[in-house]
């Protein structure tokens, strides 16, 4: 059986193009256009914002993928790049976001290939899972490095 869940957020309006983000799990922060949009450098921005909830979502789904997968995950880091399109009558849309995840993984006793396999179906499992890739229209393109030691 199918169900819901509700997150919310509250901006409030703080002058020029800033705000004040209340996020529904409790942390804060100010918030502004980009500084080409008439923003203010040095504070979040909701195109920062997008990039990084795909990024958080998409490691977190590894990391489940990863404990399904009995992997030994030493370390991940994965920097996301969104490329804005900006379009002549102003619209804009992400037409992509690309992710270089940097996995180490140790093989211990076991096959290295055998375990880069298991590391790529599961960074597989991790987009396929991933609620924000799935949610965006955006093409999701990853182009892993995974070290096995």
């Amino acid at each position: 059986m199918s169900k819901t869940e509700v997150f919310n957020t509250t901006v409030n309006w703080t002058g020029e193009h800033r705000g004040h983000l209340v996020l529904g799990n409790g942390p804060e922060m100010d918030f502004s256009a980009p500084p080409n949009a008439q923003g203010h450098a040095g504070v979040f921005t909701p195109e920062d914002g997008f990039v990084a909830s795909a990024n958080t979502c998409v490691m977190l789904m590894f990391i489940w993928a990863v404990e399904r997968y009995k992997l030994n995950l030493l370390s991940y880091e994965c920097r996301v790049e969104g490329t804005k399109l900006i379009e002549l009558d102003r619209t804009e849309i992400f037409t992509h976001l690309r992710f270089w995840p940097v996995i180490r993984i140790s093989a211990g006793k076991e096959d290295p290939e055998f375990v880069r396999s298991r590391a790529l179906r599961a960074l597989q499992s991790a987009q396929k899972y991933s609620l924000i890739a799935n949610s965006v229209k955006s093409e999701i393109i990853i182009e892993p490095q995974i070290e096995i030691s």
